[in-house]
This record gives C-alpha cells, sequence and structure tokens, in this order.
C-alpha cells in the first residue's frame, strides 16, 4: 500500500468521522483506567484526543507512515510500530481501545485469537478491553457491491466494494487522485483493502477462549445493550 500517500490524506478524508463519539463511548466504560493502549491507531487522531483527555496512551500501527505523521502531530503519545497480532513487550495496561473498524482488518478467526490473546496478555487484571467492528448486516446491505465518490479541490476519490470470497468479508478498491501544488497536475494511487466481520456469537466466543470472562455488546455508540445488534452499522464490544 501506498501508506506514505494514504497517510496524508487519511485526516482530510475522516475528518467527519464520529471521534468524539468513540471517545465519549470509550470514556463511560473506563471507570478511572488510564494507562491505554490504542490497537491499530492510524495517524494518531484518537490517541492523541484520548492523551488530551487524561490517558496515558500508547499507541501502535504497523505502518511507519502512518507513525511518522502521527508522531509530526502528536507529542503526549508513544508510538510503536507492531502487528497487532503479534504483540511484544506489552503489560500492565489497564485498558485497551481498537476503534474505527481496525478488527475488521483481522480476516480470519485465527489471527482474531492471536490478537486477543495478546491483548489479554497485555492487560492487567480486571483490565478492559474495547473495540468495534462493522456488522454482518451493513456489509451486506450497505457497502457491498456499492460506490463511494467525494471531488474536493485537491483531492478527490473513487470507491468500490465487492463481495470477497469468505463469508462476511469486503474487498475495498480505492482510486486517489491528489493534487500536486508544485506542478499543478492531479497524481493518481490506487489502494486494495480487505476486511472481513463475523457473527456476533463468533467474537464472543473468541473473546471467552482468550481468557476474557465478561463481554458485553452494544450497537452505534449505545451505551444501552441491544437485542438486535445485526440491524446497527457498528458493534461494540466492552471486555473485561
Amino acid at each position: 500500500m501506498a501508506y506514505s500517500k494514504l497517510a496524508y490524506v487519511y485526516d482530510i478524508l475522516m475528518d467527519d468521522a464520529p471521534y468524539n463519539e468513540w471517545q465519549g463511548f470509550v470514556e463511560h466504560f473506563s471507570e478511572q483506567r488510564t494507562k491505554m493502549l490504542d490497537l491499530g491507531c492510524g495517524t494518531g487522531r484518537l490517541s492523541h484526543q484520548f492523551a488530551e483527555a487524561g490517558f496515558s496512551v500508547t499507541g501502535v500501527d504497523y505502518s511507519e507512515d502512518m507513525l511518522a505523521y502521527a508522531e509530526s502531530n502528536t507529542t503526549n503519545v508513544q508510538y510503536i510500530k507492531q502487528d497487532v497480532r503479534y504483540l511484544e513487550g506489552m503489560s500492565d495496561f489497564d485498558i485497551v481501545v481498537s476503534l474505527c473498524d481496525v478488527i475488521n482488518y483481522i480476516t480470519t478467526p485465527e489471527d482474531l485469537m492471536k490478537v486477543f490473546t495478546g491483548v489479554r496478555e497485555a492487560l492487567v487484571d480486571d483490565g478492559l478491553f474495547i473495540f468495534d467492528v462493522h456488522s454482518l448486516k451493513h456489509f451486506e446491505k450497505d457497502m457491498v457491491g456499492q460506490t463511494f465518490a467525494e471531488i474536493y479541490d485537491d483531492i478527490s476519490y473513487v470507491w468500490f466494494c465487492e463481495q470477497g470470497e469468505e463469508a462476511g468479508s469486503v474487498e475495498h478498491d480505492l482510486t486517489f487522485f491528489l493534487l500536486n501544488e508544485e506542478t499543478g497536475q492531479y497524481e493518481r494511487f490506487d489502494e486494495q483493502h480487505s476486511q472481513r466481520t463475523f457473527a456476533v456469537k463468533t467474537y464472543e466466543k473468541l473473546l471467552k477462549q482468550a481468557g476474557f470472562n465478561s463481554v458485553r455488546v452494544y450497537g452505534d455508540f449505545s451505551v444501552d445493550e441491544s437485542m438486535d445488534l445485526e440491524d446497527n452499522q457498528r458493534i461494540f464490544f466492552v471486555c473485561k
């Protein structure tokens, strides 16, 4: 992936994302926990917000360019390059978060178990793990077969979503056109992303196998538990 260019445009394209709602949801359940590990932190937007709110934050991402961009814009977060499936040297965190559908990039049950086990080992006893995923219904109804596009003065993109080979998977094919201010010409770059989501019961089963004794599930930023979770676009797991 052309992460250097993606890092540059990511925050612009995500400018209207519900960052404050993610933060508010986590803070509702944090219960004085303050030592935070942010998995898949990307450009550090949420890591920075949590640090500003009083958390001691370590951000982890596998993209050097994303982390370089995060470090250039944030001074109150420690950033580390690691694959979230193979966490090393992480311990004594009382809260771990993985938001903005990062876990949807973990596309097999085997790799989900690696992530969940690594998180459990990074947490203190009674530590908290909060993450979100897109629902199966949202992928099937709102993503597969859809095309999205935006045109700005300096950035434009076309985004195709296609059914992947596995159940619950989506292939994202994105084409960006980025204005080069020196030449006045638009430069094209392409991104391909694979995501997959699973039934709520699958996540619950794997989390309990990884050592989480309490798993509560919520929909679309609501802090009230729902019986009709798949009717939501985004599903949240709050695990101890």
